[in-house]
């Protein structure tokens, strides 16, 4: 009875294994479609094609600038420098500090917004008693007493140029355009191997599938922030709704189901920061996978029984359910085990096997990057594009278990990623000796030494490519892990 029981675990684990690899194998299938179109459509010599820039405007629309905050005291006065020193005419240009801060940030901000006051710069401060619906009721009650055309946002770690508005608002050279969004550029990238490689994984997110989505159609998403808005696209879609935890890309989908147009403008750069730690990173990923499945929850349906081409259905749906790769890949970290147990008891291999669909899981993503990085003269970055897969599978668990939240829960807690600002050192210990850990160092640790068992067990049948194979799983859990150990050393020296 026991010995059914096993074998029936064994090949259940056997199954979802390869059906597992087989969804990241789709994944990476995609990741090279994007790559095809990139070269094809957009395949210029510097494989940069960037919307037709329209006749300069003649008369300055009004526009209201939203900065959305929380508890951001570190970047607060930089942001609003930055947003005060924008070339728009004064009588034409309101900015709203929507700040939901509870800690020192609402002093600063106050301080700081009262100084350019009186340098004669429309800057209103609405300060909320709580953080109902959290950036997207932010949001939200800015929208009451908005008085532009057009809403330009920004999050407290970006720092606009001064020529953004003259750049961005010709764009909207049609009625039709709801959203106009620019590239973010990255000021810390080279700061550790952790922003790099954040670095290599965003830049394509703007260069490659931004790009591609919008010279050929298809939906993409306003990134919460370094765009602008048509004000009255965010009310005909509905406007800001806290039920997901991604309201940006929420919003997109329902404004270009109702027929309105997005651009992507590549050469317009908008400095920012990434996560110096890696608790917030996974912060910042464990939002995107919940939210972005809590998106395709809602918007899915909308988008099958919509008039919409076949090619713009599939690719939405190729977008929204992405984040399913996380929970690909901590099943296939999970179920390697089992499904080398049952192949050795059995006399199989079937490690081609292994090797072909883990080629289109990863070797095809990282020709991607590499190719991406290569065009766009990033090459700095290249060194450490074979941590990267180490990095996303080590990950894969925590950010599997956010994607899973996302399919049963509705809306849920904003947690905001923690911006640093100059003070890069006291900023980053004050932020990690507060951070809650969702998944402690230990799991990661254990993670990994279950991951070396594989090893053992098919050490006599498992050669060459095979053993790199399985040991992309320990490697991956180890390299977190120790990065866990090393921000948590920091807290407390």
């Amino acid at each position: 009875m026991m010995s059914t029981i096993m074998n029936s675990i064994l090949i259940s684990g056997t199954v979802i294994h390869f059906v597992s690899l087989a969804g990241l194998a789709c994944y990476g299938i995609h990741r090279l479609w994007m790559l095809y179109w990139w070269r094809k459509v957009l395949g210029t010599k510097d494989s940069v094609v960037n919307a037709p820039m329209p006749k300069p405007i003649t008369a300055a629309p009004c526009v209201t600038v939203q900065l959305p905050l929380y508890n951001e005291r570190f970047v607060a006065e930089r942001l609003l420098d930055a947003v005060a020193a924008i070339d728009w005419p004064a009588d034409r240009l309101q900015i709203q500090i929507l700040d939901d801060s509870s800690d020192d940030t609402c002093r600063i901000v106050e301080q700081r917004a009262q100084f350019w006051r009186d340098q004669g710069v429309t800057m209103e401060v609405i300060h909320r008693q709580n953080r109902q619906g959290y950036k997207a009721g932010a949001m939200a009650e800015g929208m009451a007493s908005c008085r532009g055309e057009f809403i330009a946002v920004f999050d407290a770690d970006f720092i606009p140029q001064v020529d953004f508005l003259q750049r961005m608002i010709p764009h909207f050279s049609s009625p039709k355009i709801a959203v106009v969004q620019a590239r973010w550029g990255f000021l810390n990238s080279s700061r550790s191997w952790l922003t790099r490689i954040q670095a290599l994984l965003l830049g394509p997110h703007f260069g490659i599938e931004h790009q591609v989505r919008c010279q050929r159609g298809m939906f993409f998403n306003f990134n919460g922030t370094a765009g602008i808005w048509r004000k009255d696209a965010i009310v005909d879609a509905g406007g800001w709704q806290a039920d997901t935890v991604t309201e940006d890309l929420d919003l997109s989908y329902r404004a270009q189901l109702k027929g309105w147009q997005f651009v992507y403008v590549d050469d317009i750069e908008v400095p920012s920061e990434l996560p110096e730690s890696l608790a917030a990173f996974r912060t910042q990923q464990q939002r995107w996978s919940k939210g972005s499945i809590q998106t395709a929850r809602k918007i899915i349906p909308l988008v099958l029984k919509s008039s919409l081409p076949v090619a713009v259905k599939f690719e939405a749906l190729a977008h929204l359910l992405a984040n399913l790769g996380w929970i690909f890949g901590a099943l296939a970290a999970l179920t390697v085990f089992p499904s080398v147990v049952w192949r050795v008891q059995q006399g199989y291999s079937l490690w081609m096997v292994d090797i072909t669909l883990f080629f289109f899981a990863s070797a095809a993503i990282l020709f991607y990057f590499f190719i991406y990085a290569w065009q766009r003269n990033d090459r700095q970055l290249l060194p450490w594009l074979p941590l990267l897969p180490l990095l996303t599978l080590g990950l894969a668990p925590t950010l599997a278990k956010a994607a899973i939240q996302g399919v049963y829960q509705r809306g849920g807690e904003f947690v905001r990623t923690p911006k640093l600002g100059d003070e890069v050192t006291a900023a980053l210990k004050q932020r990690l000796s507060s951070y809650r850990y969702h998944c402690p160092p230990l799991t990661n640790g254990l993670l990994g030494l279950y991951s070396l068992c594989p090893l053992w067990v098919a050490w006599d049948i498992y050669h060459g490519l095979g053993v790199v194979f399985l040991l992309f799983f320990p490697v991956g859990f180890f390299l977190v892990f120790s990065q866990q150990m090393i921000e948590a050393y920091a807290c407390k020296s």
